[in-house]
């Protein structure tokens, strides 16, 4: 059984839309969008701060 079928998915949006109804789809859709922009900006800011903490170090010398 595969559930990347056409059918499987368009019945899988019927039931969607069944449940939450065609109003709450679009605040729905728009309020994940958010969170995606929030996640993906924390996640690039993640990567600035160690990027910088590696650009700070000084260089280590060996012990003698």
């Amino acid at each position: 059984m595969n559930l990347r079928e056409p059918s499987h998915i368009l019945i899988l949006l019927l039931v969607v839309v069944v449940l939450f109804g065609a109003k709450r789809l679009p605040d729905s859709a728009r309020a994940l969008g958010r969170s995606l922009r929030i996640f993906k900006a924390e996640i690039k800011d993640l990567d600035n701060t160690k990027g910088d903490e590696q650009e700070k170090k000084p260089p280590t010398t060996p012990a003698e």
